[in-house]
C-alpha cells in the first residue's frame, strides 16, 4: 500500500545528510593536510589520499549520509501524515458526536448516529439516547391517561350540574344531555330514547331528543320493547358497540351531505337493574375505550336522575288529579295537608337534630372512627368504633389492607385522586365520605383525612377521623324526596331583551314579595342590589346575544331581605331568530349558602386543630428523641458494668458457667476450659447439656433440674455432684447455682470447685 508523505521533507533533509557529510570529509582532509604540512590543495588531498587510503571510504560519507537522511527522513514524514490524519479523523469524530450530543440536549432524541465498533463513548450516547426516547414515550403515556382521568372528572362534573339544575323538562334536560354529550366524546350524531313503561304490556321507546352536527333535530318515532337495537340493547342491559353499520340504519346529515356513520355505541340507561332508556351515539370515527367508559359513566347518572324525575312526573299528575276531583276527596286533602304539617315538622326536627349533631362533633370529648393509614393506603390502625361500624370483630381482619376495601368501586376514581395529593403532602380533605361495611352496607360519615408529617417535613401516615352519619343522612335523602314529590315548584319570570318583567308565577310571588301587576312594573336590575348590578348587566349582555347564563345569583326581595338563588337566563328566539324574551328559573339556595359558609368556618377550625396536633407530634418527637439518648447512655453504662463483671469472674479459680432460662451458654471462664477440658469456642451459644453424660440427670436430682429448662434450678444451696471431663474422667465436685432476673429474662450461673484437688 502507497503510504503519504512530504517530498519537500524528504528532499530538504536528504540535501542536508549530503552536505554535513560534504562538511565533515572536508574538514577531515583539511585537518590532516594542517598535520602533515601539506597544501589544502588537488595535488595535496591526492597525496593524503596515497598517505591514509582510509581517506577513500571517507569520500562515499556524503552519499552515505545523504541515503541515511533520505530515509530516515522519510520515515518520519509517513508518521506526521499518518498522525495528522489520525488527528483529523479524531477531531471529525468527535464534532460528530459533539453535534449529536448538543442536539439530544437541545431535545431532538430522534436524531441518528451510527457509532463505530471501536467507538464505546459514541454507544453510550446512544444507549442513552434510547434511554431518554424510551422515558419520554413513557412519560408522554402517563401524560395521556392523566389527561384522560381529569378530561373523565370534569366530564362527570359538568353532567352532574347539567341532571342537577334541569329536572322540571324532561325534553329540555334529555336535549342538553345528549348534545352536550355528542359535544364533548366528539362524536357527530346522537339520539335519546326514553323508556314509556306506565302500561306494564306495552312498553315502547321514543325518541325525546336528537342532536346531529351543532344543531338540535326533531325525530318522532316509536320502538317496541325488545325490537331493534334499541330494544335488544335494552332487553340485554349491556352496552352494544357496532363498527359495521348497514347503510340503512342511520345516515348522518351536514353540510355537504349525508354519509353512514363507521362507528355506533348504544348505552342503556339503567339503574338497579331497571332499564329506564338508551342513549344512541353514532360518529364517523371509533370513540376510543374511555370515552366508551366515559358514556357508561354518564348513563348510570342519568339513569338516576330519569328515575327520580319520573317518580316527580308521576306525583305531580297525581297531585294534578287530586286538584280536579276536590270535592270527592275533600276529607283526603285534609288529610294530605295534615300530612305536609307532619312532614314539614319532621323536617325542622331533622333540622335540629342535624345542629345538634354538628355541635355534638365540634366538642372535644365527642366519639369518632378513627384509622391510619400508611402513605401506600394500607391500614396500620383501627380504633373499636371503625371495627363496630364497619362490622369486623378484630383489628386482624383489616389491618394490613388496602382502604380500597372500605370504598366503593364507584367511589375509587375521584377518592384516588385525592389519595394521590395526601400521600404526597397535599392539604387534608373533609366532607362527606361513603365506606362499604364487610357486607356491603353502605356507611355514611363526615370524614377528614389529614397528613401526619415527621420531624423531617415527611409525610409519615395519614389519619382518618369520622362520624357516622348513615342514619341522619337516610332521614334526610327520605325527607328530601317526599317534599320534593309533594311540593316541587321554581321560582320563575319572563323578561323582554330590555329587561322588563313580562310575567312571573306564584312562586315569584313568593319569594319576592310582589304581586303580578306590581312585578310588571318593575326591570330585571331592580331585583339585585347597587353592588351586583355591573354581574347582572353583564350576565344580560350575553343572554340576549344567544349565551345562556347558569349559575348562583344574590338577589333581594320586597322587604329588602338578601337570598340566594341558583338559577338559568335562557333567551327565547321568534321565528327570525331574534330574542323575543328572556326566561328565568330559579331555586332558592339560601340555606345552602349559610351551611357553605359554616363549612368554611368548620373547616378553619379543624385546621387549626390540625395545627396544634402537629405541634403536639414536633414536641412528642423531640422528647422521644431524649429518651433515646438517655437510654443509649444507660445502655453504654450497663455495656461497661457487663465488661468489668465478665472480666472479674475471667479471673475466678473456680469454674463458673453462666446460661440463660433456655440452657444456652453466656459465659465460660478459663478455669472452666481447665476442669471439664472443652474449650470456650467450642461450648459459647450451646446448651449446657454438651458438657454433661446424657445420663447425669437420671444419677443426680440437682443436675436434673440444673440441665432440664422445664425445671427451676435449685439455686443458693452447695452440693457435691460428679462430673465427667472431654478425656472421660470423672472428678468430685462441689457446685452452686445462682439466679439472676432481669425483666422477663431469667440468667443461671454455677459456681463449681475441683474438690479433688482440694484434698491434696
Amino acid at each position: 500500500m502507497q503510504r503519504n508523505y512530504s517530498k519537500w521533507f524528504v528532499v530538504r533533509y536528504t540535501l542536508l545528510g549530503f552536505a554535513i557529510g560534504i562538511s565533515i570529509l572536508v574538514v577531515t582532509l583539511f585537518v590532516q593536510a594542517f598535520s602533515y604540512k601539506v597544501a589544502f590543495t588537488l595535488s595535496g588531498i591526492s597525496e593524503v589520499h596515497r598517505k591514509f587510503p582510509i581517506f577513500f571510504v571517507l569520500d562515499i560519507l556524503p552519499i552515505l549520509l545523504a541515503v541515511v537522511a533520505y530515509y530516515g527522513s522519510k520515515v518520519v514524514s509517513i508518521a506526521q501524515f499518518e498522525s495528522s490524519e489520525f488527528l483529523e479523523k479524531e477531531q471529525s469524530h468527535q464534532r460528530k458526536l459533539y453535534r449529536f450530543v448538543e442536539k439530544l440536549r437541545s431535545g431532538e432524541i430522534d436524531t441518528d448516529y451510527n457509532p463505530d465498533e471501536t467507538d464505546v463513548l459514541g454507544k453510550a450516547i446512544v444507549n442513552l439516547r434510547d434511554t431518554l426516547k424510551k422515558s419520554k414515550e413513557e412519560e408522554e403515556l402517563r401524560r395521556k391517561e392523566d389527561e384522560q382521568r381529569r378530561w373523565m372528572a370534569e366530564g362527570l362534573a359538568m353532567f352532574g350540574e347539567i341532571l342537577r339544575s334541569e329536572k322540571d323538562n324532561i325534553e329540555e334536560l334529555t336535549y342538553l344531555i345528549i348534545s352536550n354529550l355528542v359535544k364533548y366524546i366528539n362524536a357527530n350524531q346522537g339520539g335519546f330514547y326514553l323508556l314509556d313503561d306506565n302500561d306494564p304490556g306495552n312498553k315502547f321507546f321514543s325518541i325525546s331528543a336528537c342532536y346531529a352536527y351543532e344543531r338540535r333535530k326533531y325525530v318522532e318515532g316509536k320502538i317496541n320493547w325488545g325490537e331493534g337495537l334499541i330494544g335488544s340493547c335494552a332487553l340485554e342491559g349491556e352496552t352494544t358497540i357496532l363498527k359495521k353499520i348497514p347503510d340503512s340504519y342511520l345516515k348522518i346529515t351536514s353540510g355537504l351531505g349525508m354519509a353512514t356513520p363507521g362507528f355506533l355505541i348504544l348505552v342503556p340507561l339503567k339503574v338497579n337493574d331497571e332499564v329506564h332508556g338508551v342513549i344512541e351515539i353514532a360518529s364517523f370515527k371509533p370513540l376510543e375505550k374511555f370515552q366508551i367508559e366515559f358514556a357508561e359513566k354518564v348513563a348510570e347518572s342519568i339513569a338516576s336522575t330519569i328515575s327520580s324525575v319520573k317518580i316527580s312526573i308521576r306525583t305531580t299528575r297525581l297531585l294534578s288529579e287530586s286538584q280536579e276531583q276536590t270535592d270527592a276527596f275533600r276529607m283526603q286533602e285534609e288529610q294530605l295537608r295534615q300530612n305536609m304539617e307532619e312532614l314539614q315538622a319532621t323536617q325542622e326536627e331533622a333540622a335540629r337534630q342535624a345542629d345538634k349533631f354538628i355541635t355534638f362533633t365540634n366538642s372535644v370529648n365527642h366519639t369518632l372512627i378513627r384509622a391510619e393509614y400508611d402513605v401506600n393506603g394500607v391500614l396500620i390502625y383501627a380504633n373499636t368504633k371503625f371495627l363496630h361500624k364497619l362490622e369486623y370483630t378484630s383489628n386482624s381482619e383489616v389491618e394490613g389492607k388496602h382502604i380500597s376495601m372500605f370504598i366503593n368501586k364507584k367511589d375509587r376514581l375521584w377518592f384516588e385522586e385525592i389519595w394521590d395529593s395526601l400521600a404526597k403532602g397535599g392539604h387534608h380533605f373533609e366532607g362527606d365520605m361513603k365506606n362499604v361495611t364487610r357486607t356491603g352496607k353502605d356507611l355514611w360519615t363526615i370524614a377528614t383525612y389529614t397528613c401526619m408529617r415527621n420531624p423531617s417535613g415527611g409525610v409519615e401516615k395519614i389519619l382518618f377521623l369520622a362520624i357516622d352519619t348513615t342514619e341522619q343522612k337516610s332521614q334526610s335523602l327520605d325527607y328530601e324526596g317526599q317534599i320534593e314529590a309533594l311540593n316541587r315548584s321554581s321560582i320563575k319570570a319572563e323578561f323582554s331583551p330590555t329587561g322588563d318583567i313580562i310575567d312571573v308565577n306564584d312562586k315569584f310571588y313568593q319569594t319576592f314579595g310582589w304581586s303580578i301587576a306590581e312585578a310588571k312594573t318593575r326591570n330585571v336590575f331592580d331585583l339585585v342590589s347597587d353592588a351586583d348590578r355591573k354581574i347582572i348587566e353583564r350576565i344580560w349582555d350575553d343572554v340576549t346575544h344567544g349565551i345562556p347564563f347558569e349559575g348562583q345569583i344574590r338577589m333581594h326581595t320586597k322587604s329588602g331581605e338578601e337570598k340566594w338563588y341558583r338559577g338559568t337566563y335562557t333567551a327565547v328566539n321568534d321565528m327570525y331568530g331574534e330574542v323575543a324574551k328572556v326566561v328565568f328559573i330559579a331555586h332558592d339556595i339560601t340555606r345552602e349558602k349559610i351551611m357553605e359558609m359554616e363549612t368554611k368556618e368548620h373547616t378553619e377550625q379543624l385546621r387549626r386543630q390540625e395545627e396544634m396536633l402537629r405541634h403536639n407530634e414536633v414536641e412528642l418527637s423531640r422528647k422521644l428523641r431524649e429518651a433515646k439518648e438517655e437510654l443509649k447512655t444507660q445502655f453504654k453504662e450497663i455495656e461497661k458494668f457487663k465488661i468489668r463483671a465478665e472480666k472479674t469472674l475471667e479471673g475466678f479459680l473456680d469454674a463458673i458457667i453462666s446460661t440463660d432460662q433456655d440452657g444456652v451458654v453466656e459465659f465460660y471462664n478459663a478455669a472452666a476450659e481447665e476442669l471439664f477440658g472443652v474449650s470456650r469456642d467450642n461450648i459459647m451459644g450451646q446448651n449446657i447439656r454438651v458438657l454433661f453424660p446424657s445420663d447425669a440427670s437420671e444419677k443426680d436430682e440437682f443436675l436434673a433440674a440444673y440441665l432440664d429448662p422445664d425445671k427451676s434450678a435449685i439455686v443458693g444451696q452447695r452440693r457435691e455432684v460428679n462430673i465427667t471431663t472431654h478425656s472421660g474422667e470423672e472428678i468430685p465436685v462441689l457446685m452452686l447455682i445462682s439466679e439472676a432476673k432481669v425483666g422477663r429474662e431469667l440468667t443461671y450461673t454455677a459456681f463449681i470447685q475441683n474438690i479433688s484437688v482440694d484434698l491434696f
